[in-house]
């Protein structure tokens, strides 16, 4: 990552991170012993600004809600309910404005803390820093920070802005949260070359991190909008939110649906004054008809189905911000996870054990001690005290009720420890420590002296290389022997092995010194010879163990997973093998050089993108939503939140994640379980299967209407329902019956295909072509019911009115049946799944029940214009509707007996 202009002195060339501590200093115009005067401060703050990040003005809440009827599906409803308030039908114009408008405060509620993710990566700035000011140490609040001011920071500091160190003591920073980077950095003073990359820059620290060892000086390089964060927090206010398939797909809809309805409508206001019919009564129906063409429980549908799928998702752990996002997870071709913390722990844990010439195997996680260590010759277990009292008490961390305080790397081994019986507590207690020489990077060792009785024990850890070369003996199953070429070779053979499977390796030895010898004020260095190596340790952040079945699952349902990862290739590279993920790490600076259409090669055949920094991220999701993909990034840093924001749906960690990351996100892991995606991906497949169960249900129900009331006057009878007839179908089953499709459960097989295409359509023309046929089949039977009782002339009333009413209770009553066909588009409908949805039965028995009200509760005929109807024809109306469902049976029996039906439909029918 290249350095800001605005971060150097205007005749410097030489990005901070490459220019020498005290050339640092000189440029910005300090004296370290003395730090900035307070004229001089004040000065500065005025010329560069508070250290704060910027943010653009809220948009009005009133915008916001206004947004939520930006869509042309909602805008031609509205347009219905104005046609029909003039026309009279006051009640139906209500119904709908009632049902938009709510559908718009739910979207306006769910998604108004979409905004709050400046706020929130704001906030996180440290409120109070130490700093060195008039040659006195001053704290004063973060933001009134400037450049050159000396920071003067220790273990457990925030740090509050970007800084060149100056000097430094033993000091480590956390720096996941920045650059994914799993194990804490030490810092040195010492310059780097200008092309080092964000995670190596040794010599500086950044706004955010968090010091977790030692203590170290640093003069302010940066603050607010030019710090690595304020980069950060300004490609998260660039990045666009796109509409997801959803969205796309239900605008599509709606248009297509709103030609259809002005066509519709055309025809029948034609048809009706070319046969001399009334024109109020022929501007009704053709209004009534408009009105069914349009689906207008549709939002209203997608809302509740969305909403009780969020409901769902929460119980398993996953929150949904964004309703439209739940469904977009449905068509997820490619999940972009960040590594630290996401699909691994990001909890340093030792994972091998070398000592005694044996090696071991060290199972469990986490910093409570649950694990053991297995022998993987299978002999017995050594004794642990003296081969791991180094891990327990050469270390400045503590865990207290499983919860580390200190250095990553430290807890690990302390955390081996506990696995091996090893009381921290007592053993510290017996073992007083009396000195120590703290962690340098220059001698790549720290070293404890303890008393013990009438000797002092050295414990030492560090670099395996170094402590190997200072070592004259090492510790072997029969006691302490001379380390000879044999011994060497076999601790520099073991020390390879576990660095190639991307493990960090630490050495343990020691050294007894007699009491009387030891001056606790004098040169501890001179003791650090003559060691005896006791073991080496390979540490490593683990995989989470339900990340790799949930990787596995999602490869199965064809969604490609890739990892996206600030650590070293080397460690991205060995935890991918871990994972299941396969191929070579590329790095982020191979993206920087590369063309559109290169990066484009690479990321979709690439499986692990390794030292990546927050632009190469975004890059790679851009990229991959270029080729097509709709794209999930999983992450927990601060890093992750551009991509997260500009990806088709972010996923952050609820746990680990910060306020930013959780705030860009659309959705939010609660237990930061990688699995939960599969289940989320898995509940966003089953709400949009259920939402096309909705789409074909009543645009079969309002093709039939259509073909009804077109088809009529071609045979010669007059329309077969009076416009309250008509609106009466589209509320009775477009209200309980349809919402109850919105939670079928999900079919068997679900996750066991590819995601379905983002551009696909709800209306594909196979599934148009089965609408149609449902249609026709409803309006000749209704046709059929018409003229068999206009013939009849029975049933307590004239031709005509008896007539209508059992054509109207037949239309009716085939929304009973067809709503079977809408439950299962392949295969049968009478599977394991046909009794599982109360809620619809339930539904489905009131629909009847209004229907007997409406043809023979008197009040009720008075409105719909019907008459009484017996048994018989009651009978007669249940066999002639239930011909939708028995041809569509037929229908699909043929396809399986001629084997026409596809090889995936066929094994959809067998797993019923």
């Amino acid at each position: 990552m290249s350095e800001p202009a605005s971060r150097s002195h205007p005749d410097d060339k030489l990005p901070w991170h490459a220019r020498t501590a005290t050339a640092a200093a000189s440029d910005l115009g300090v004296e370290p012993a003395a730090g900035l005067g307070a004229t001089e401060a004040a000065a500065r703050l005025a010329r560069d600004g508070p250290n704060q990040l910027a943010s653009k003005a809220p948009r009005p809440a009133w915008k916001k809600f206004l947004d939520q009827f930006r869509n042309f599906l909602v805008i031609v409803l509205l347009g219905a309910a104005v046609l029909a308030a003039v026309l009279g039908d006051l009640n139906d114009a209500a119904v709908i404005a009632i049902v938009v408008i709510l559908n718009a405060t739910l979207g306006f509620l769910q998604e108004h803390r979409a905004e709050a993710a400046l706020a929130a990566l704001k906030n996180m700035l440290a409120p109070i820093a130490r700093v060195r000011r008039d040659g006195q140490m001053a704290q004063i609040a973060a933001v009134e920070l400037v450049p050159g001011d000396i920071l003067l920071l220790e273990a457990g500091d925030r740090i509050p802005a970007d800084a060149r160190v100056l000097d430094a003591h033993a000091a480590e920073v956390a720096e996941a949260a920045l650059t994914g980077e799993s194990q804490a950095v030490a810092k040195s003073p010492e310059a780097v070359a200008a092309a080092t990359a964000l995670a190596e820059r040794r010599g500086m620290v950044f706004m955010n991190t968090v010091v977790t060892h030692g203590r170290l000086e640093a003069v302010v390089t940066a603050t607010g909008m030019r710090t690595e964060m304020g980069m950060i927090a300004g490609m998260l206010a660039d990045s666009a939110e796109s509409a997801t398939p959803l969205q796309v797909q239900l605008d599509r809809l709606g248009k297509r649906l709103a030609a259809i309805a002005g066509v519709v409508v055309t025809l029948i206001f034609v048809i009706g004054i070319v046969r001399g019919d009334a024109l109020l009564q022929t501007a009704m129906t053709a209004i009534a008809l408009a009105v069914a063409a349009i689906p207008e429980g549709l939002p209203a549908v997608v809302t509740v189905t969305l909403a009780l799928g969020m409901h769902r998702m929460a119980r398993r752990h996953a929150i949904v911000k964004k309703l439209a996002a739940v469904e977009t997870l449905g068509c997820t071709t490619v999940i972009c996870s960040d590594k630290t913390g996401t699909l691994t722990l990001n909890q340093m844990t030792a994972r091998r054990l070398h000592c005694l010439g044996r090696r071991f195997a060290v199972d469990g996680a986490g910093y409570g001690g649950a694990g053991s260590i297995r022998p993987e010759d299978g002999q017995g277990a050594p004794d642990w005290v003296p081969l791991l009292a180094p891990a327990a008490l050469c270390s400045d961390s503590r865990i207290h009720d499983g919860e580390l305080v200190g250095d990553p790397t430290e807890g690990a081994l302390l955390a081996l420890a506990a696995k091996a019986g090893l009381d921290l507590e007592e053993l510290a207690r017996r073992s007083p420590r009396v000195a120590e020489i703290p962690f340098d990077s220059a001698h790549k060792f720290m070293a404890t002296f303890h008393h013990d009785g009438a000797v002092v024990r050295m414990w030492i850890k560090g670099a395996p290389d170094v402590l190997l070369a200072r070592a004259r003996r090492h510790l072997a199953a029969s006691g302490e022997m001379a380390i000879d070429n044999a011994a060497r070779a076999a601790f520099t053979s073991e020390n390879a092995a576990l660095a190639e499977n991307a493990m960090r390796v630490l050495a343990l030895a020691g050294r007894t010194i007699p009491a009387a010898d030891f001056d606790p004020d004098g040169d501890l260095m001179r003791w650090t010879d003559d060691l005896t190596l006791i073991a080496l340790i390979g540490i490593i952040d683990p995989p989470r163990p339900e990340a790799k079945e949930a990787i596995r699952v999602c490869q199965a349902a064809g969604i490609a997973v890739k990892m996206i990862t600030g650590d070293h290739p080397a460690t991205a590279a060995a935890i991918a093998r871990d994972l299941g993920l396969s191929g070579e790490a590329r790095e982020g600076r191979e993206i920087e050089g590369l063309s559109g259409a290169a990066l484009s090669e690479m990321v979709e055949a690439t499986a692990v993108f390794a030292r990546v920094a927050p632009e190469h991220k975004l890059r790679i999701v851009e990229a991959l939503q270029a080729r097509g993909h709709v794209v999930a990034m999983t992450g927990d840093g601060v890093n992750d939140a551009p991509a997260l924001k500009a990806a088709d749906i972010g996923v952050a960690m609820g746990i680990t994640g910060t306020d930013v990351t959780r705030e860009a996100a659309t959705m939010v892991l609660t237990d930061d379980n990688f699995a939960s995606i599969v289940r989320a991906i898995e509940e966003g497949r089953t709400i949009y299967d259920n939402i096309v169960k909705f789409v074909r249900f009543q645009l079969s129900t309002n093709i039939g209407a259509i073909l009804t009331v077109l088809g009529a006057p071609l045979f010669g009878m007059p329309t077969p329902f009076t416009a309250i007839q008509i609106l009466w179908v589209n509320i009775i089953m477009d209200g309980p019956p349809a919402m109850t499709l919105g939670v079928e459960p999900a079919r068997p097989g679900i996750m066991h295909g590819a995601p379905r295409a983002a551009d696909a359509h709800i209306l594909s023309g196979a599934r148009l072509w089965r609408l149609g046929l449902y249609g026709l089949t409803m309006a000749a039977g209704t046709l059929a019911a018409y003229a068999w009782g206009a013939h009849a002339g029975r049933g307590g009333g004239s031709g005509h009115a008896y007539a209508v009413t059992l054509a109207f209770t037949t239309f009716v009553l085939f929304q009973f049946f067809n709503i079977f066909n809408a439950r299962a588009e392949f295969g049968t409908t009478f599977n394991r799944q046909f009794f599982t949805n109360g809620k619809l039965w339930l539904a489905l028995a009131g629909v009847v029940a209004l229907q007997v009200v409406a043809v023979h509760w008197g009040p009720a005929q008075a409105v719909f214009d019907t008459v009484d109807l017996s048994l018989n024809d009651w009978l007669l109306a249940t066999a002639i509707a239930s011909t939708t469902l028995l041809l569509e049976e037929g229908r699909k029996l043929l396809l399986v007996i001629g084997g026409a039906l596809p090889a995936k439909l066929k094994n959809a029918r067998g797993r019923t």
